[in-house]
């Protein structure tokens, strides 16, 4: 197989949609490391669906099944969490998914979640391995996202057409 084709294969098992919201959870959860809960609720697919698509992840080994010895035995606890392994981080590196870190944590950080889901998020994890471990790290202190200006309240260019850009839909094909 040429390289080309390689990465042809490689983009191609990172764009397929579950799979992409899988890795993107991933790397923005503060642990780097979701139950199935978790991913349910992020993904919004079914378990069966996503679990589908872990066993690809898997069998590539991109991903690992991480166990929280302990948790078994406690109610409303995980044990089972999904991660990066180091092919992973070398692979998501080499597709530029890392340099995303920061902002799929601040959209983690700022996303409403249920009692359950907070939960989950609390509950205790096994360790990552210290090369997945750094690689996802970042120094929040240098992306600190309150010094970025709020353009909420800003028009953007499809909010709003201006007197000359009014007109219907039909003038567009005059």
């Amino acid at each position: 197989m040429s390289w080309f084709e390689a990465q042809r294969e490689i983009h191609e098992l990172l764009s397929q949609e579950t799979r992409h919201h899988i890795l993107q959870a991933i790397l923005g959860h503060p642990a780097h490391l979701l139950s199935l809960t978790e991913l349910g609720y992020y993904i919004q697919k079914s378990e069966s669906a996503i679990l589908d698509q872990l066993d690809v992840l898997s069998n590539q080994e991109l991903i690992t099944t991480y166990i929280a010895e302990g948790n078994e035995s406690k109610r409303d606890q995980p044990s089972k969490f999904y991660g990066l392994t180091e092919r992973g981080i070398e692979v998501l590196d080499e597709f530029k998914y890392l340099r995303g870190v920061p902002v799929l944590r601040a959209v983690h950080d700022n996303t409403v979640k249920p009692e359950r889901i907070q939960r989950h998020e609390d509950a205790r994890r096994p360790e990552l391995p210290d090369v997945v471990a750094d690689a996802l790290g970042f120094d929040e202190e240098v992306v600190n996202l309150d010094e970025f200006e709020d353009t909420t309240s800003q028009t953007v260019f499809a909010d709003e057409a201006t007197d000359e850009e009014s007109g219907t839909f039909d003038d567009l094909f005059l």
